[in-house]
């Protein structure tokens, strides 16, 4: 008895199934072995972070000693980075009654993305910054807040901005996509460099969206009043890391 003939397009596309089957082997198994090394990069990157968060706690302490040792007071550096919540003023800035706002405040707002209540963003203090905040001191809340308070912000909060368009960050590799040619490859660098100040501090927060935060817990004390005068508004320095997470 002959062997059964097989067609000859039955034989080609069996043929190109296997070499297709092939290279998505390989394919698969490429990028697998591309997301491990990526990870153990990822994990090395937080490792070294955590080891300079706990070295600059230290050497904070031992200024402090040393402070109080020779009969001084230690004085922390001036903070390069505040973080501005809007508490007061309309909804949104572009729906409001055209007397609700001074033109100024109103620009400023825009300005720092503060267009609805609860907002939340990142700001380099410098003499710019620190007049414009003047100028809106009465509408916001603001103070210099700690890197525990930054992260939870960002892995709790963090969405990113694309195609003008809010979306959630759910992998590093969001990050490496938008940030990786300045060195920013993962959420941990995305927090140091806001965190410190570095050097691509203004591409690290465009590349967030404002966050949206809750009212605090227990509410507001007094809006109308400033935060040194018992109420809400105002510089409220490293106080702002207990707003923070109320709010989150």
């Amino acid at each position: 008895m002959s062997d059964k003939v097989v067609p000859e397009l039955v034989k080609k596309k069996t043929e190109r199934n296997a070499e297709l089957l092939k290279k998505r082997t390989e394919t698969q198994a490429k990028a697998k072995e591309e997301r491990k090394s990526k990870l153990k990069e990822y994990l090395a990157r937080g490792e070294k972070w955590y080891k300079a968060d706990l070295e600059a706690k230290k050497e904070l302490v031992k200024l402090k000693r040393k402070a109080k040792k020779e009969g001084n007071y230690y004085v922390p550096p001036e903070a390069k980075v505040a973080f501005v919540v809007r508490i007061k003023g309309y909804a949104c800035v572009l729906t409001s009654r055209i007397n609700s706002l001074h033109p100024k405040p109103r620009k400023t707002l825009l300005l720092f993305r503060l267009r609805q209540l609860h907002n939340g963003v990142f700001i380099k203090l410098n003499k710019a910054t620190t007049q414009m905040l003047k100028l809106i001191e009465p509408y916001v809340t603001f103070g210099y807040p700690n890197v525990e308070s930054i992260r939870k912000l960002v892995y709790k909060r963090g969405f990113m901005k694309e195609d003008g368009a809010r979306i959630p960050i759910q992998s590093n590799e969001q990050i490496e996509k938008h940030l990786g040619k300045y060195g920013i490859i993962c959420i941990e660098d995305l927090i140091h460099e806001i965190a410190y100040c570095g050097p691509h501090f203004k591409e690290a927060t465009n590349f967030l969206w404002p966050f949206k935060l809750n009212p605090p817990k227990s509410g507001f004390n007094v809006k109308r009043h400033s935060f040194i005068q018992g109420g809400d508004w105002g510089n409220r320095e490293e106080y702002i890391n207990d707003l923070i997470s109320k709010m989150l």
